[in-house]
């Protein structure tokens, strides 16, 4: 008689890729080794919560934090969690206590050594030609719910944020919500800081704090000491005496923006009048440098020209123009109508007229002479007026060279650095490493913004909860730009690579694509009295190439 059969089928997908970068980085264990807990009255540990939080995160399932129970139902959690963690292990009071054990460790000081080692790890701290940078920036976050934002009485120091209203990136100054800080590193865009902060938090303000308590850190020893030349890229906003001052303290090189309101810095923009007078920087750029002082730190600002910049701002040029035109050409309208009592009168009211013109110049200008008659009709040759009012006349025209004038100023913009020396900083390099704040930190914040990850908005019972999510959310991006690095990295020292969406071979995909190759993966298990087989369903040969070049791990998750 033949044993009974039973058969299971769950959804493997792409997540034994994360479970094994998760693990390959050393998250979950370096978590249970640092955060006290009483792992006797725990089913799960906070290192497996944690990696069930990064598991639902980088699901690309769309589900709340409630619904995690439910996102596992059909996946080999065993496998991918820890052995005897089943789905019922992972509901909203194991996981909540876990955001509540996060919290009271310190976010941002258990975070940094997750980065520090995945960064170790993936050999990301090891020499390298031309000088490490560092990306610094802030994003927000809806919140559902209204948490303390009504609270008058809030204390910043107390370790917990102010859920209220603030600049939103997103546009939607309506709702409540929460900014979340982070830095990044230029190699595989790993954040290597991350800091919950209240709604109303200026980045400004938060910019020089972090360049105080977190940036020295990054670039030094445990010790605090620094081991190498760091440069820190932000945009305008860290632009700021007390920012400025605060890398003069720290001994950091940086990067950025200077913004148009500087008095300098408008001037020298408004002096740029022929692009083509400029010299050429990188394809599509054009520039200027000298040195200044602002803020009593030496420094070498470039003035640049950007042709995709004045294709971009062409439109915006000419609607502002147009817009302008019509509001001109009404005022000078209105003005023709009017009544002088003497042309010198209405040559004042022209002149005024003219310092208020911003696009449009007033062509064959005159003053005409209108008599008043008490009677209709022609007037006799001897009638005397009964007033006389004198009205100007002429025509607006836009000149040409205003659009040009105002499209080359759109078209510019300064950067900044305190590298004075060309050998270790070149211009070109400036401009590639400034570029790269869009491609680095933003590109992050772009993640954690997708409909398809976490959550677009924010709810859970308590603000400690909102800000621990922040950093799990921050440990998802960590562990993607991880894989993803190493994904790239290791097609390219095999020379392989994988299919990509077009079917051509490819060294560099994303980790979201490579997600889409694992999408029809599953396990089934079949158990009998005496046997337990499992076997993994529809990995095809490509894939499984690649599990071969990851590592034994990636193979056994997929065994």
């Amino acid at each position: 008689m033949s044993d009974t059969e039973t058969h299971k089928s769950e959804t493997l997908e792409h997540l034994g890729l994360v479970a094994g970068m998760f693990d390959e980085l050393g998250i979950g264990e370096l978590v249970d080794e640092l955060v006290p807990q009483d792992l006797s009255r725990r089913k799960v540990s906070v290192g497996q919560a944690l990696k069930a939080m990064v598991l639902n995160g980088l699901g690309f399932a769309n589900r709340r934090l409630y619904l995690m129970p439910e996102f596992f139902r059909n996946k080999p959690t065993e496998r991918l969690v820890g052995a005897g963690v089943s789905p019922e292990h992972l509901n909203d009071d194991s996981l909540g206590k876990a955001l509540d054990t996060l919290h009271d460790f310190g976010l941002t000081e258990l975070y940094r050594p997750i980065a520090r080692r995945a960064a170790e790890r993936l050999g990301l701290l090891r020499a390298t030609s031309g000088v490490p940078t560092l990306h610094l920036d802030t994003t927000s976050f809806h919140v559902d719910g209204r948490y303390n934002s009504e609270c008058d009485d809030f204390d910043e120091n107390a370790g917990v944020i102010h859920v209220g209203k603030g600049y939103s990136r997103d546009h939607r100054e309506d709702l409540n919500q929460v900014v979340l800080e982070l830095i990044t590193e230029s190699r595989a865009n790993l954040p290597m800081m991350m800091r919950p902060l209240s709604g109303n938090a200026s980045d400004k303000t938060s910019f020089e704090d972090a360049i105080e308590r977190h940036v020295g850190q990054l670039r030094g020893d445990d010790d605090g000491s620094p081991s190498s030349v760091v440069v820190v890229v932000t945009d305008s906003a860290g632009f700021t005496r007390g920012c400025l001052a605060a890398y003069q303290r720290q001994g950091l090189g940086w990067v950025m923006s200077v913004p148009a309101t500087v008095g300098e810095a408008k001037r020298r923009l408004e002096e740029v009048v022929d692009p083509e007078e400029l010299r050429p920087l990188a394809e599509g750029y054009r520039y200027m440098a000298f040195r200044t002082s602002y803020a009593e730190v030496e420094q070498r600002w470039l003035v640049i020209y950007s042709e995709a910049a004045r294709e971009r701002a062409a439109k915006r040029v000419d609607n502002q123009l147009l817009k302008q035109g019509d509001k001109e050409r009404k005022a000078f309208d209105e003005l023709r109508r009017e009544a002088f009592h003497c042309p010198e009168d209405a040559w004042r009211a022209l002149a005024a007229f003219r310092g208020t013109l911003k696009v449009l110049e007033v062509h064959e200008a005159d003053v005409t002479e209108r008599r008043h008659y008490q009677s209709a009709g022609k007037p006799a040759a001897d009638a005397v007026p009964e007033s006389v009012s004198y009205h100007l006349s002429g025509a607006l025209a836009a000149p040409i060279a205003v659009r040009e004038r105002r499209l080359v100023r759109r078209s510019c913009f300064i950067l900044a650095t305190n590298e004075l020396d060309e050998e270790v900083l070149g211009d070109g390099e400036v401009l590639r490493t400034y570029k790269g704040q869009s491609s680095k930190v933003e590109r992050g914040f772009r993640f954690l913004k997708d409909p398809m990850f976490l959550a677009s908005t924010l709810y859970l019972k308590r603000v400690e909860r909102v800000m621990a999510l922040l950093m799990v959310m921050t440990v998802c991006l960590l562990v993607y730009a991880a894989l993803e690095h190493r994904i790239r990295q290791t097609l390219a020292e095999h020379n392989e690579s994988v299919p990509d969406q077009k079917g051509k071979p490819t060294r560099r995909p994303s980790a979201k694509w490579v997600f889409e190759l694992f999408m029809d993966v599953h396990l089934l298990t079949i158990t009998t009295e005496k046997t337990i087989r499992a076997l993994v369903l529809n990995l095809r040969e490509e894939l499984k190439r690649l599990l071969e070049l990851m590592g034994p791990a990636y193979v056994e998750l997929y065994s």
